[in-house]
């Protein structure tokens, strides 16, 4: 397939995914399943103008996972069992027995990820005990810091949030692969019009396959709720990648998306006011819009492709 030149947004996606298949360097990796890879492709860069949410068309995304994940991230949870209690069993192959025996650490109870994502969020620094102790007012809440920065201090320039923490990794399931983001507020030039607010988030490890189109609509996801509290407009996601790759296994699949043509973006829609961190972590998404705090409007994918996880 030749590499489609196109204005819709998803073709940086389907380029980048041809240019790793045709070019990509073929490299061992941690789960032995074996990549081609790419360092530091150009950034990919998505509008979330007037409600646009960049969620994949080229196949069915697993929209109950990205909110799901999402909002767990946000609350600080690190236990899977509370994802795969709700259908979302993505970290359940992290979470088990056997993988946390194999990271050295056996001696958690099964579903226990340590201190991922959420708890770097919310509780950097602190001293993890266990997915169920109490860490309330313990560590930097760096994402209260991140919003009371855009709403007081919009032109500073370490609103910044990060998942990456040496001191704790090796307490960690899996290391964060999407490390950490930084917000930019775009001031309005005058006061009949709001503050704009773009996110660009690094990415150190990038499986293009199943993770970065999860990826790209959880960190949009994100910006837009962050911008509801804070009064701002949603404007751009940027995403740059480190290690970009395809697992071998899941060329055949990737071969069959890159021949379909993008559809228009969905739009993101809340129902209610959002005007606080505490009201985003009380949201409840379900795939019947009338149980949904938040829905997602005109989306027509592709049929879905299945790909195995490499774990």
């Amino acid at each position: 397939m030749t590499t489609a030149n196109n204005d819709h947004e998803e073709y940086q996606y389907i380029n980048l995914v041809q240019r790793v298949i045709d070019t990509g360097e073929s490299r061992n990796d941690r789960t032995g399943t074996g990549t081609l890879s790419i360092f530091a492709p150009p950034n990919l860069r998505f509008s979330l103008k007037d409600g646009t949410f960049p969620l994949l068309t080229t196949k069915k995304i697993f929209m109950k996972g990205i909110a799901e994940e999402l909002l767990w991230f946000i609350r600080g949870d690190t236990d899977s069992k509370m994802l795969d209690a709700k259908g979302v069993k993505i970290w359940n192959g992290n979470g088990s027995k056997e993988f946390l025996e194999k990271r050295g650490l056996g001696h958690r109870e099964e579903g226990d990820l340590g201190p991922i994502y959420g708890f770097q969020w919310r509780h950097f620094g602190a001293d993890y005990v266990d997915c169920k102790a109490d860490y309330a007012g313990r560590g930097i809440d760096q994402l209260k810091e991140c919003i009371q920065k855009i709403t007081d201090d919009p032109t500073d320039r370490r609103i910044i949030l990060s998942a990456w923490n040496p001191a704790a990794l090796p307490l960690m399931a899996l290391p964060p692969c999407h490390m950490m983001c930084q917000f930019y507020v775009h001031i309005a030039p005058d006061a009949s019009s709001k503050n704009r607010l773009s996110c660009l988030m690094y990415q150190r490890s990038a499986d293009l396959g199943l993770g970065i189109p999860f990826n790209i609509a959880s960190y949009a996801l994100f910006t837009h709720m962050i911008a509801q509290i804070t009064n701002t407009e949603p404007h751009e996601l940027i995403i740059q990648l480190g290690d970009a790759h395809v697992y071998k296994n899941h060329i055949e699949a990737l071969q069959k998306q890159l021949k379909r043509r993008p559809r228009s973006f969905p739009k993101l829609r809340f129902k209610k006011e959002l005007k606080s961190l505490e009201d985003i972590e009380q949201l409840k998404f379900s795939v019947k819009d009338e149980e949904s705090d938040f829905v997602v409007e005109g989306y027509q994918p592709y049929e879905s492709i299945a790909m195995k996880m490499s774990v």
